[in-house]
């Protein structure tokens, strides 16, 4: 529900803390696109992290800076100890709240019959299924995101309260806009083919339309960074204003035996709406590419920023993205299946009271909405464990590849990591429950000690992922 903004690509990877964002449950047509939203291509505005606004773009890496004491553990002043505990307790209430929230909008609508009247306005305009998709689903899910704002304008709010934004109001409604038109494309698209498939089988439907959701969502993943992202944050060749950076990421990548063509590379210009410090690899094929936030160039060294590409090099050389998108198939396959059990469980007991005709009667999406918002929030635990685990890999990943060519690789990343957390107010003492139910990422303070301490060399042991040189 409401506001969306390119979280960085559709299942795209991150060097953040541990990212908290709502459960998705108004947007959605069907559980693919839940899940491909959820997991990257766009995100609630109260999930964004920010930084203070960052200097004018150099030619040149950030020089070093003066000899200080070393990162030993993730430490804050304690008044920003204050602030990131009350914005990271902030951000769980508003998760838990808005799953809530948007369970309880779902379940209005359909005792409302909301659905059902726009299924008669959609059928009174025409008797062709297409045309009764178009003026559907743009309704019901415009219908669901309005009622959904309240806890996207509160999480803008409260990102702007922690300093974590620096957007408008009038450019966040735009963004909001934008995210609703594409919304509707998709979810036109996609509730049309749902339907189709339906009713020529009734029994096998959820079968039959995970196998054509596919396709659909592999070209999402394909188009999604050279399409979707640039509708909200424009992006520059990292070449073009950094080149003595790119000089030294293409040691990183050589030594990585890998070939990552400058073209490849992109700086995106995050500070024109945010202050958070990031990176990310997304696409795949002609659209992959790993992008530096300006953000991080400006107010990280060129050691730490190589940490920083290190990791994300390390998402694109251990294909984590083919891994998320085979997991997140198999997902989808479990979740349509227990969809389909769900909505014939549900309509035999309350169809007639939603005035609901049956499972391919247009007015059963909420229905089939609301079984996919339960299962989606039961299933974010191991979800979101599963991430954490190619989190904490490319977090190896950056330390090997980065040794040798950063001194002190080690202290470098947990540096990074410091400057991350100090930025982007992570949470210093998250409980295992948040942890396990929310945190897509390990904590940052775990990532920071394991940086410290991860030294194969000289214990003489094989690195797990690159060689040495």
């Amino acid at each position: 529900m409401g506001a969306y903004f390119p979280r960085v690509g559709p299942l795209a990877f991150h060097c953040t803390e541990g990212t908290v964002s709502r459960p998705r449950i108004s947007l959605v047509p069907v559980w693919l696109l839940l899940l491909i939203l959820s997991t990257g291509l766009v995100q609630p505005a109260a999930a964004q992290q920010a930084q203070p606004a960052p200097p004018v773009l150099q030619e040149t890496p950030t020089p070093q800076p003066p000899e200080k004491a070393e990162v030993t553990s993730y430490r804050l002043s304690p008044e920003k100890y204050r602030q990131a505990v009350a914005y990271s307790r902030a951000r769980y209430r508003l998760y838990f709240i808005g799953f809530v929230y948007g369970v309880v909008v779902l379940l209005v609508v359909l005792a409302g019959r909301v659905a059902p009247r726009l299924r008669d306005l959609a059928e009174r305009a025409s008797g062709r299924r297409f045309v009764q998709t178009l003026v559907y689903a743009p309704l019901l899910l415009l219908t669901m995101d309005v009622l959904g704002l309240p806890t996207a304008l509160y999480g803008h709010w409260l990102s702007r309260k922690y300093e974590q934004s620096i957007q408008g109001w009038g450019s966040w409604f735009w963004d909001w806009t934008k995210g609703e038109l594409i919304g509707f494309l998709i979810g036109i698209f996609l509730i049309w083919i749902l339907y189709g498939v339906i009713r020529r089988s009734p029994r096998r439907w959820w079968f039959y339309f995970w196998l054509a959701a596919l396709p659909i969502l592999v070209f999402l993943l394909f188009l999604a960074p050279i399409v979707i992202q640039p509708l909200f944050f424009r992006f520059e060749p990292l070449v073009a204003k950094q080149p003595a950076l790119v000089t030294e990421i293409e040691k990183v990548v050589q030594r990585g035996g890998l070939e990552i063509p400058r073209e490849r590379m992109f700086e995106m210009k995050a500070s024109e709406k945010l202050k958070a410090l990031n990176a990310y690899v997304a696409g795949f094929g002609a659209s992959k590419r790993v992008v530096v936030w300006d953000t991080t160039i400006q107010r990280m060294t060129t050691p730490q920023t190589l940490f920083v590409f290190g990791h994300e090099m390390g998402h694109y050389v251990l294909g984590h993205i083919l891994r998320l998108i085979i997991a997140s198939a198999v997902v989808l396959l479990v979740f349509l299946f227990l969809g389909y059990r769900g909505m014939h469980w549900a309509l035999a007991r309350w169809g007639s009271r939603w005035s609901i005709r049956g499972v391919d009667d247009w007015a059963s999406l909420p229905v089939l909405m609301l079984f996919f918002a339960l299962f989606g929030f039961l299933a974010s635990p191991v979800f979101n464990s599963y991430s954490r685990m190619l989190e904490h890999d490319a977090d190896v990943y950056g330390l090997e590849v980065t040794h040798g060519i950063v001194p002190n690789s080690g202290q470098a990343a947990a540096e990074a990591f410091q400057i991350l957390g100090e930025i982007n107010l992570a949470d210093p003492e998250p409980s295992a429950f948040i942890k396990v139910w929310l945190y897509d990422h390990p904590p940052l303070g775990e990532r920071l000690v394991f940086a410290r301490e991860y030294d194969p060399w000289s214990k003489g042991e094989p690195p797990q992922f690159v060689r040495e040189p």
